[in-house]
């Protein structure tokens, strides 16, 4: 108890004084000293990397020679279509998509417009401008 009051008396001529203001410094929000207190965080971006690690891929898959075929003489006739015709015929395409961060990816099953065969590139174009690379495609159905 007598320490306690010892310290009160060291510190008795300044106690009662408001806080000091800065004439340099604009006083800092209760947000931004508060702030200064929060937890520090040693492992930055462990979070995003244990999530990452969670996120499953899926394999590409080897088509058989049938399916590639099957696949190939769609391809062909949807060619025939667009330069026959002139019309951009309605399928469902699904393809691999290879991830980018880690092995495998994702199988995208997308429906819409053939809008051209880029032959040359190896692409199928749709109409709202995705382009497919034929080479990842293992399966198409007509709409």
């Amino acid at each position: 108890m007598q320490e306690k009051l010892k310290i009160c008396r060291d510190y008795e001529d300044i106690m009662g004084l408001s806080r000091p203001v800065s004439k340099v410094h604009k006083p800092m929000s209760a947000a931004a000293r508060a702030a200064q207190f929060s937890p520090f965080c040693a492992l930055s971006g462990y979070e995003d990397v244990v999530r990452e690690t969670d996120r499953i891929t899926q394999q590409r898959m080897e088509l058989e020679e049938d399916e590639k075929q099957e696949i190939n003489e769609k391809l062909c006739m949807l060619q025939r279509i667009l330069e026959e015709q002139g019309k951009m015929p309605e399928v469902s395409v699904t393809y691999f998509v290879p991830d980018e961060r880690k092995s495998g990816g994702a199988y995208v099953t997308l429906p819409g417009r053939v809008k051209k065969m880029d032959v040359h590139r190896g692409f199928m174009v749709m109409q709202d401008g995705v382009e497919i690379p034929v080479e990842e495609i293992s399966g198409i159905t007509y709409r």
